[in-house]
């Protein structure tokens, strides 16, 4: 097994309180999986793949272990998780932008950032051209600053940045947001490339869009409210949903060669809860059509068929 989370709860500090943003998140990732994550905006998906790197000052930690490969990382300590990052489980952020220092060409900054790493720039350039011609670049963008690339380019050289070390894990938040169609399916096809060529033994991609892991994904982990929903193979999330909150997901979908002339898409009522003071029992019951006075306990995320696991009293 690549990863591990057990009871993972992550706060942050705000001025009005603890903002509880992740509240005792427990799944396995295997070795070769590609998992997607999820759900509405403040879901706690983001939150989640900061937490597995370390990468938000204002996080607290409050209870629950990431085991990778076996090994226990230090996700409560931000300097103890200094020798993992990229070495062992690496990030490409939501902005691909803000990975890079827009006064560097592109080769110095990975020069610098390999160096800091304790690798010699040289021995990795014959790879870092490689991959870059993978993802379908030329390595004269080397020579070139952030602001000469594209929303689509820049994003691959994060990639390529991200995944130079071989890590085990690999972290993508938002990667295909703000792009156009085409630069979403180059991303998405060079993640699963990149996994296919063990550059990287796992990933996590964390999107708002379910039809986008539905073209990379091997898994999908539905989130709500802080809370996991629903996991399963991406096929039978999309198509066999059970949490009544992935198939109002799903069902939000447009589908392609239907028209949508004289009908509206279904959307989702409600809002979800404040995670300053989140309800108690299940976070879903003031928006869910199957709401019961059981709702008021906190379902457990169970197995209810081999791979699948659903957070669901009417479900369980």
């Amino acid at each position: 097994m690549s990863l591990r989370v057990d009871d993972l709860a992550v706060h942050y500090r705000t001025t009005r309180g603890d903002v509880q943003a992740l509240d005792g998140v427990t799944f396995e990732i295997a070795d070769g999986e590609i998992m997607g994550v999820a759900g509405e905006s403040g879901c706690g998906k983001t939150t989640l793949g900061k937490a597995l790197i370390r990468l938000e000052t204002r996080m607290k930690h409050v209870r629950g272990t990431v085991s990778l490969d076996g090994e226990k990382l230090p996700i409560a300590d931000d300097r103890a998780m200094n020798p993992y990052r990229y070495r062992k489980v690496s990030l490409i952020p939501q902005y691909a932008m803000s990975a890079m220092n827009p006064t560097r060409k592109i080769g110095r900054m990975i020069r610098e950032l390999v160096t800091a790493k304790g690798v010699a720039y040289e021995d990795v350039r014959p790879e870092l051209e490689r991959r870059l011609r993978l993802v379908g670049l030329d390595e004269a963008i080397l020579g070139r600053y952030p602001i000469e690339l594209s929303g689509g380019m820049k994003q691959r050289v994060v990639l390529v940045l991200a995944t130079l070390l071989d890590p085990s894990l690999l972290i993508g938040d938002e990667v295909t947001s703000a792009l156009d169609v085409t630069s979403q399916k180059a991303v998405a096809r060079a993640l699963v490339e990149f996994r296919d060529r063990e550059f990287v033994r796992s990933v996590v991609v964390v999107t708002h869009d379910i039809s986008v892991l539905y073209q990379m994904a091997d898994t999908i982990l539905v989130m709500y409210a802080g809370r996991l929903a629903e996991k399963a193979s991406a096929t039978t999330v999309i198509d066999q949903p059970l949490h009544p909150y992935t198939k109002m997901l799903v069902g939000a979908l447009p589908k392609v060669g239907e028209r949508y002339d004289d009908r509206r898409l279904t959307g989702i009522v409600g809002r979800p809860p404040s995670l300053l003071d989140p309800p108690a029992g299940c976070r879903f019951r003031d928006r869910c059509p199957l709401a019961m006075a059981r709702c008021e306990e906190q379902p457990p995320f169970l197995e209810v068929a081999p791979g699948h696991q659903v957070a669901c009293w009417a479900v369980a």
